[in-house]
């Protein structure tokens, strides 16, 4: 900028620049982090140093995360792990305040005498759902809703772990610590904020240099964030951030916008993921080869799968999802009703290629790849089930595909030491399931109790059951709230 004089004030930018009433002094912030400068106009125009910092405020406080006092024995279900693919019947699970204690057969836990139990006869229990690619469309109009409809459908699919790989970077992170302090309800939140996005528009990440690639990973760390990179159109750009990223330890997942070779690079340079489908269907053995040995997770999100028809399409066409009553209850019927009532047309199995690309992703299961489910944030909650059914008729087992929406998905993010799985010493998040989503994988919506640290809800009306019970506050009238907000704010897919 030459047409008046300029001082650049932070090599790593930053937001909410405000001056003094007199003019000589400016602050902005980054992250927790309040920076003051003073002086500021007498700077020397054009300097390439960057203006001298006197003050910096750190903002932040630590607060104390929800734990709450539940302490309960869930005893009789059929009990899926999803570590590996063992099968616990007639189990026990004891859960203390938002942690699992002790997991096994009956006759290996004993239940004590006079214990608070719940009786899970006839029922199946898995790990709550980690949805990796989740656009929950969360506070992306600038404020804080008491209730939110979307995260409320969510918890009432079971979907009590979200990533969301674009998001506003100033209010996603706080939202979800709001929500870990226990002071709304909804899933817990991971993001990668505003991505790094290389194509050209009013929020372009310019990367020529490992030094700008550090800088734009340090404004996006600032605030907690992953990393995603999307569409830079080099690969030197790409490996840059990738670089910039492992300095600091911190994820990167990537985005090729339906482009097979930024794929291939993407899994070549070590990228944490591999979000969206890769478009060629079949892969063969040199592909299938490098996605499954790279230590690359592959999240296809099926429902908007790319190279054909998309796989939201089969479900709306092949099933009446207007009739769902638990979609219903918590999802606002515009958001329903325009795909679910004026559906495709029928057509031929074969022409829906999210199957294709389901093929894909058993091979690379079965290779010992890693593949988890993303459902996009098209339909809140259900989709994520669609994600794990798409993956059973693609070639894996019911309980293959419920460990890819469960494990691989943890794993995917980083958490498998905590979430994901249920083990002793791990987070209790849990699905208590009416029917035998083990061997058909459909039941996996028939959820009748979501458990999210620890806390235990009627999944069909989100009533708190455990500590202590609690009916779900009166939220928003739904008919009045037009639009997803997922759809709405995510930047890729459509």
């Amino acid at each position: 900028m030459k047409a008046v004089p300029v001082t650049k004030l932070s090599k790593d930018g930053g937001t909410y620049l405000s001056w003094s009433a007199d003019g000589r002094t400016v602050r902005w912030s980054l992250g927790a982090e309040l920076f003051r400068a003073t002086d500021a106009e007498d700077a020397r125009p054009h300097a390439t140093a960057l203006f001298p910092v006197d003050e910096t405020i750190q903002l932040g406080w630590k607060q104390k995360a929800d734990i709450p006092t539940t302490d309960v024995w869930l005893v009789g279900a059929t009990i899926a792990p999803m570590h590996d693919e063992s099968v616990i019947p007639d189990g026990v699970i004891h859960v203390r305040g938002n942690r699992i204690l002790a997991i096994g057969a009956r006759d290996d836990v004993p239940v004590p005498s006079g214990a608070n139990t719940l009786d899970c006869s006839g029922t199946t229990i898995i790990p709550g759902i980690v949805d990796v690619h989740s656009h929950t469309g969360a506070s992306s109009g600038g404020m804080y809703p008491h209730q939110s409809w979307a995260l409320n459908a969510l918890l009432a699919f079971g979907v009590p772990t979200t990533h969301d790989p674009s998001n506003n970077t100033q209010m996603i992170h706080a939202e979800a610590e709001l929500i870990e302090a226990g002071g709304r309800l909804g899933p817990r939140m991971y993001s990668t904020g505003t991505i790094l996005y290389g194509a050209e528009g009013d929020f372009k990440a310019v990367i020529n240099s490992l030094e700008d690639a550090r800088a734009a990973v340090a404004r996006t760390a600032a605030w907690g964030a992953r990393v995603k990179s999307y569409q830079q159109p080099r690969r030197e750009q790409r490996q840059q951030v990738i670089r910039a990223a492992a300095e600091l330890g911190i994820m990167v997942v990537p985005e090729g916008g339906s482009t097979l070779h930024y794929n291939m690079t993407h899994i070549l340079d070590g990228h944490t993921t591999l979000e969206h489908a890769i478009p060629v269907a079949p892969l063969y053995k040199p592909a299938l080869e490098l996605l499954s040995r790279s230590g690359t997770c592959y999240t296809p999100t099926l429902v908007v799968g790319y190279g054909g028809m998309w796989g939201e399409n089969y479900w709306y066409a092949k099933t009446k999802v207007w009739q769902n009553e638990r979609l219903l209850r918590f999802t606002p019927p515009s958001v329903v009703m325009p795909n679910a009532r004026r559906r495709v047309l029928l057509t031929d199995e074969e022409e829906y290629n999210h199957i294709r690309l389901a093929r894909t992703c058993a091979d690379v299961y079965r290779r010992g790849g890693p593949v988890e489910i993303g459902a996009h944030g098209q339909l809140q909650g259900l989709g994520s089930h669609w994600e794990a059914w798409m993956l059973e008729q693609g070639g894996l087992s019911p309980h293959q595909a419920l460990r890819c929406a469960t494990w691989c998905g943890a794993r995917a993010i980083c958490l498998d030491h905590c979430l994901g799985s249920l083990q002793p010493g791990m987070l209790a998040d849990l699905l208590v399931i009416e029917g035998k989503p083990l061997e058909n994988v459909r039941d996996s919506q028939r959820i009748r109790f979501t458990m999210k640290n620890g806390r235990l809800y009627d999944a069909r009306t989100l009533e708190q059951v455990l500590p202590a019970r609690s009916p779900l506050p009166k939220g928003p009238d739904l008919n009045a709230i037009r639009g997803n907000p997922g759809q709405a704010h995510c930047v890729c897919g459509r």
